[in-house]
């Protein structure tokens, strides 16, 4: 009897104690009225903004590096060889990928995590009056533009994605499929996202990391020329819509017009914590450091990019390619060298002498015996790669800083720092601008702008010496003279600007993309892969297959989740 007494004793103290617990208000938990004040509100609005820097090194899109960069041939995985996340060892030769792919659905999942937070933020927003909140229609813009970027970045990964907006009710999103809307009439959504912030956002803001009206035009600039190259189901390019183009071209010339922006005198301030928000800065993810939190907030994207020394200690990944390093190279005119550049393996045997090369190699690439990041004392070892036999002894140098950086942060054993990472950049304004004059048949107009990146590009070598004071390179970089050092077609004028793209956005996780964009990503990639499978051997497998590979499957986890609703991509 005392066993049952007290058991019935402890049944009766839990039950009262969770009946008194249920009468108290849970401690940590907010109802969702209670945060539609304006207070509150505005803490949702950065919670959105927060979901910007909010990846993980196995999921990056703070910078789109293993899709944009490995994919397009910019660099190797690299890592500790093929099995080490393997998953984008499956990224960059193509054939290997599956819809099982466990990092593809879990970037889905967090891109819509980012959608998420912009809806719930603008149901608020739009639900409040503007008497009770001044800023009700600044907020509004500020809410479209996030949710615009992440729909955007689904859309040049997967194609066919769901759109779900503020206006969806909960119980409908089971029922919408990723392929309700047209290829052409979802870019139509996501645009309509851009013109509308640029409407209701002012032009500058207190706050440097809020968007304002002429980063809502240059992303919706970005859009239209996107949505412009009109592609079939296969994913071919079937047509260019003019009118689209001059929107671009339009949308560019009034920011250029603004007077807000310019190039930087040297290409390494866009790459450099002490120059954050900088005059070619447009659209940036900002970071940050000794914020109160443990960490602070750190660009954990590239957490894996930094070479294996002491210094930094991890990971060895985004390595530059042979090709990549090779594209630097320029004719004895200073001119890219189209057709031939790969001819000859500068990489291989890291005589950066004898040839000459646009600046922007030792702005991108740390190369043995020469000075990381612009310091002349420290200089890269092949000791310092992780996998040197595999991906060769290179590194990626935009996204790191120097350890003795005021903004750099170890978090063992990656990296991390506080730096900010750009979106979009002028030089992106300008090489939009030329690329749409030149779909246009106006290439002649095209030449100052590209000439103008490409004068910025010569004269950025004051940081680039070694500890004797010479030039890291040797360096030969001259501007288009049509008549003079080249033939300037409409086709001659397509090649030089999509070859100025590639070395001023490398490694950035551009290329890619660009290519699919063009319609010439399997020409590109094979022609990419024929060559590099010569001089690694992790490639060996790799092969493009045109009308599949130029976006990922759509994860097998999102079409069980929607029992059937979303469909497979095509040649997936």
């Amino acid at each position: 009897m005392k066993k049952l007494i007290y058991t019935f004793a402890f049944f009766a103290t839990l039950f009262f104690s969770c009946e008194k617990a249920l009468d108290e208000p849970a401690q940590g938990v907010v109802s969702g009225d209670d945060l539609n004040t304006p207070e509150n509100i505005d803490k949702m609005v950065i919670a959105a903004y927060s979901a910007l820097g909010n990846d993980h090194y196995t999921s990056p899109y703070s910078s789109m590096w293993p899709y944009g960069s490995v994919r397009g041939g910019d660099t190797y995985k690299g890592g500790d060889g093929p099995g080490d996340l393997s998953e984008f060892h499956l990224f960059e030769t193509f054939s290997l990928n599956r819809p099982d792919n466990g990092l593809i659905d879990q970037l889905w999942f967090r891109l819509y995590v980012g959608i998420g937070r912009a809806n719930d933020a603008l149901r608020r927003v739009d639900a409040i009056s503007a008497s009770d909140y001044p800023n009700k229609v600044q907020r509004q813009g500020e809410l479209r533009f996030l949710r615009g970027h992440f729909y955007f970045l689904l859309k040049i990964l997967f194609k066919y994605v769901p759109f779900i907006d503020e206006n969806t009710p909960k119980a409908n999103y089971p029922t919408i499929s990723n392929r309700a809307l047209s290829n052409d009439a979802l870019w139509t959504k996501i645009a309509d996202d851009f013109r509308a912030a640029a409407t209701a956002l002012p032009v500058d803001q207190a706050d440097k990391g809020r968007v304002n009206r002429n980063t809502a035009k240059a992303y919706l600039a970005k859009v239209l020329l996107y949505q412009a190259y009109t592609q079939s189901e296969s994913n071919g390019v079937s047509s260019i819509d003019a009118s689209k183009l001059n929107e671009v071209n339009t949308l560019c010339d009034e920011i250029i017009a603004s007077g807000k922006f310019s190039l930087s005198a040297d290409f390494a301030n866009n790459f450099l914590a002490a120059s954050d928000n900088g005059p070619e800065s447009v659209f940036a993810i900002q970071y940050s450091k000794d914020d109160g939190t443990p960490k602070g907030r750190l660009d954990y994207g590239h957490a894996l990019n930094y070479p294996m020394n002491q210094e930094y200690g991890c990971c060895g990944f985004n390595v530059p390619s042979h090709d990549l390093i090779n594209a630097f190279k320029t004719g004895a005119d200073g001119l890219p060298l189209f057709s031939t550049y790969n001819n000859t393996d500068a990489a291989a045997s890291l005589d950066f002498q004898s040839s000459s090369f646009d600046p922007r190699l030792d702005h991108t690439v740390a190369k043995p015996g020469a000075p990381f990041k612009y310091k002349p004392t420290f200089v890269f070892q092949r000791s310092w790669s992780r996998a040197p036999a595999i991906y060769d002894a290179f590194a990626s140098m935009k996204e790191a800083v120097l350890p003795d950086d005021a903004s750099f942060q170890k978090v063992p054993p990656f990296i991390g720092s506080s730096k900010n990472w750009e979106i979009i950049r002028y030089s992106d304004v300008l090489l939009w601008k030329g690329e749409a004059l030149i779909e246009l048949a106006r290439p002649l107009e095209a030449v100052p702008l590209i000439n103008q990146v490409r004068n910025r590009a010569n004269l950025s070598r004051g940081q680039l010496k070694n500890a004797a004071g010479n030039p890291t390179s040797n360096y030969n970089v001259q501007l288009y003279q049509p008549g003079v050092n080249c033939n300037w077609t409409q086709d001659f004028a397509r090649q030089a600007l999509r070859f100025e793209r590639r070395l001023e956005f490398a490694t950035e996780g551009y290329h890619f993309f660009d290519l699919v964009r063009w319609g010439i990503a399997a020409q590109t990639i094979n022609a990419y892969f024929t060559v590099e499978k010569s001089r690694v051997a992790h490639l060996s497998d790799a092969r493009f297959t045109a009308g599949r590979d130029e976006y990922f499957p759509i994860p097998l986890n999102q079409i069980n989740f929607s029992s059937g609703v979303y469909k497979q991509n095509n040649g997936w």
